[in-house]
């Protein structure tokens, strides 16, 4: 049984959250503490230059209030959106949090991927604590 879950979300239009959602009710202890993390890619500059002022608040806003919604439908659950690349984020998130297990997603992969997502991968690869994958 497991005290600090993470589980990363990405909004892809194929991921579903329900797995990891069930994976960790069903590993966590009663007191876990569970925290939906979604990284937030860094705009080029070239390009925020074409978007609209307020544009990455409204985005960020949003998202966090659906990893709300989400979190609302575990146990002592919270939302947390932070920026950055996504592996090496999750990964930085964990050194400092110290979750002491990750349950994380992985699309079906291509040819370039072979095995895992890119990002699964690179969790998998270099997270110090117990990774549960999920497809």
């Amino acid at each position: 049984m497991y005290h600090k879950i993470l589980i990363p979300i990405s909004f892809d239009a194929e991921r579903d959250v329900s797995g990891p959602f069930k994976i960790a009710e069903k590993l966590a202890t009663p007191d876990a503490e569970i925290t939906l993390l979604h990284v937030v890619e860094h705009i080029p500059g070239y390009a925020i230059s074409y978007m609209p002022a307020d544009y990455l608040t409204e985005a960020r806003a949003a998202i966090q209030k659906e990893l709300d919604e989400m979190a609302a439908k575990l146990p002592n659950a919270k939302g947390l959106v932070i920026e950055g690349h996504s592996g090496r984020s999750i990964l930085d998130w964990a050194e400092t949090n110290k979750p002491d297990l990750i349950i994380i997603a992985s699309h079906r992969p291509g040819m370039q991927d072979l095995l895992l997502g890119s990002t699964a991968t690179q969790v998998v690869r270099h997270a110090k604590c117990a990774v549960h994958v999920v497809r």
